[in-house]
């Protein structure tokens, strides 16, 4: 099952200028080739066909005729290829002569893109041969002796799994690509057959705008340059090739090889599908678009194969960017929001609950930060552990400790005689361990909270963290209550990641040793004495796979089935599938349920790609059954 995953492949081959009969044997090879591994399509080099470099020769009437009949004779021999294969080549019209590339699906030709933006300086000179798209009067040309060929621009081909557009080279490095318009127009997926040659540092731009314009575009995008056999007269070709999707590199080539080679990327069509429906941006910018696309169908069948994509475990982070400089981002959002918020409102003083466990410890670094910033002293923030029945001596060991070390003005109030005392008054028997034992503790915990910001004239500060209040583990009115929530936009593992990053390189030894200790500390409400502590993952599950869980369902909505699959590809050295699928489901049914504590969750900074907010990410009603 494909998962609605897509296999594209960019080939590049040693060619022999000038020789189109050779070229197109060695094409029609890798595109075989490509085909055996279940590719949907196959790009090629900008002028495959005949070779880039080959000069005035370009317009010998030699030189065409041999482009023609191989194309005939690639026609004839992949009459049976279900792959689709987009070659270039130069192709005559209208007394003029165009830098094409040629899709070819079946013996067949879809269409014939011309190149928009003809590159005359520097080192090319290519007006010297060739006519640019916007020059050509007709939609329709005899090619190869097949008549009535869908040619120019705003050809969209659609197939029977995604829809993809052609530019050339140059066509990218435009103020205004056409790859934008093709993109506006329908085509999730753009071909670039290109001829780019090797300078100093070229390669990391040109890296740079393929991931941008596929971020721009919302597409995956299939870059194909000439390499091998090529003249190296003055330039060298080094066969470089990638596919992006969305920003992200998802396969690239060996640059400077000799040999022939094939890359493949399994492109997410559903992930371009969601971000387009979803980002009122792109929608609003097909209306600049004023002329219809020009349709051209492709009745391919679907090969089946296993997605061989990697996926990584924590998909918040770009693996291109030191894992430091995002975990600082982060805590500066958080501290950023902290600030505005006590500037705006014009409080000097910060209430926060203790308990020696991750969320409360980040959300601690993160008021010590907003007082330095703002010039206040931390004696301003009012940390309060309040242990309860199942406290145990390491978090409570480890609260009193980071309070000390950070300045803060520590305090500490017991909740059990409050929460005896309460059992009594509504007739609970305390040794029953159910949600009414427990939630009494949150709930206690979060009224000497509110009354202590009343006398000292401040506000609460949350501590509950995303992926807490994505499956609804908190305390309705407890815990889930508070003025301001910095943890609201991180999600659980990334809660760890950050306490790790001020651990080394914020704070000084001691500090450093307890937030070690604390993000070594199983993750536990600490409500309930137990034999081995209360382990939250032992009742919800595992954070790495609900945060995994959580990502793609919320960004892109993908359903259980792939996203089970991409986790089962991404986990696999941890959990086996049965595992995946039960946490799954747990993540799910607990993710419906407790909408109705989301619609009243307070303000909280957003800080990775996806959020909860009743006022901005996620608007559902909160009786979802």
């Amino acid at each position: 099952m494909n998962y609605n995953f897509a296999r594209i492949a960019a080939g590049v081959p040693s060619i022999v200028m000038g020789n189109p009969a050779e070229n197109a044997k060695r094409i029609l090879a890798q595109a075989k080739e490509a085909e055996a591994r279940c590719a949907q399509l196959i790009s090629f080099p900008e002028l495959s066909i005949t070779g880039y470099t080959i000069g005035d020769f370009m317009q010998y009437r030699e030189l065409l005729d041999g482009a023609y009949n191989a194309l005939d004779w690639l026609l004839d021999e992949s009459e049976a290829l279900e792959i689709i294969m987009v070659v270039g080549m130069p192709v005559e019209a209208q007394g003029m002569l165009f830098n094409c590339g040629v899709a070819i699906h079946k013996g067949k030709i879809l269409a014939v893109v011309p190149k928009r933006y003809i590159p005359n300086y520097g080192e090319f000179g290519e007006r010297r041969w060739f006519a640019n798209s916007r020059e050509i009067r007709k939609t329709e040309i005899e090619l190869a002796g097949r008549r009535n060929v869908t040619f120019g621009e705003g050809i969209v081909i659609k197939t029977k799994e995604f829809s993809f557009g052609i530019e050339i080279c140059e066509d990218l490095w435009a103020p205004l690509p056409p790859s934008s318009e093709l993109a506006l127009l329908g085509a999730e997926v753009i071909v670039n057959l290109s001829a780019s040659d090797e300078l100093l540092n070229k390669n990391d731009y040109l890296i740079q705008m393929v991931c941008h314009q596929t971020t721009a575009s919302l597409s995956a995008y299939v870059y194909c340059s000439a390499g091998n056999g090529e003249s190296s007269t003055d330039l060298v070709f080094c066969g470089k090739a990638g596919i992006a999707e969305c920003g992200e590199i998802v396969s690239k080539s060996k640059r400077f090889s000799d040999d022939p080679q094939i890359i493949y990327g399994d492109i997410n069509i559903d992930k371009i599908r969601a971000m387009r429906m979803k980002n009122t941006t792109f929608r609003a910018s097909v209306g600049d678009i004023k002329y219809p696309p020009r349709e051209v169908l492709c009745e391919n069948d679907i090969p089946e194969f296993k997605v061989e994509r990697k996926f990584t475990k924590s998909p918040y982070f770009d693996n291109n960017v030191p894992m430091d400089k995002q975990c600082r981002e982060m805590f500066s959002i958080q501290a950023t929001g902290l600030v505005r918020r006590i500037r705006n409102i014009g409080v000097k003083n910060l209430v926060i609950g203790i308990s020696g466990g991750l969320d409360s410890t980040l959300a601690l670094l993160v008021c010590a930060e907003a007082c330095d910033r703002l010039g206040l002293p931390r004696k301003n923030i009012y940390a309060v552990t309040m242990p309860g029945y199942g406290t145990s001596d390491r978090t409570h060991r480890n609260a009193l400790e980071i309070m000390e070390q950070l300045g803060v003005t520590s305090m500490e109030i017991s909740i059990t005689e409050a929460c005896d005392l309460h059992f009594k008054q509504i007739g609970h028997d305390k040794n029953v361990h159910d949600v009414t034992y427990e939630n009494t503790q949150a709930r206690q915990r979060t009224l000497i909270l509110m009354n202590l910001a009343n006398k000292y004239n401040g506000i609460v500060v949350g501590t509950g963290d995303l992926s807490e209040l994505v499956l609804g583990w908190a305390t309705y009115n407890g815990d889930q209550m508070s003025m301001y929530g910095v943890n609201a936009g991180v999600p659980k593992t990334l809660v760890r990641k950050i306490v790790e990053y001020v651990a080394g390189n914020m704070v000084g030894e001691k500090l450093r040793d307890n937030l070690l200790d604390i993000v070594d500390t199983p993750i536990s409400p600490e409500l309930v004495p137990m034999e081995g502590g209360q382990v939250t993952e032992d009742f919800v599950g595992p954070y790495p796979l609900h945060d995994f869980f959580m990502y793609y369902m919320l960004k892109y909505g993908f359903g259980r089935d792939k996203i089970v699959m991409m986790a089962s590809l991404a986990f696999a050295d941890e959990y086996d599938l049965a595992t995946i699928e039960k946490w799954y489901d747990v993540f799910f049914r607990r993710f419906k349920h407790q909408q109705f504590k989301r619609s009243c969750m307070p303000d909280g900074p957003k800080v990775v790609s996806i959020g909860v907010s009743p006022r901005g990410d996620l608007r559902l009603p909160s009786d979802l059954k």
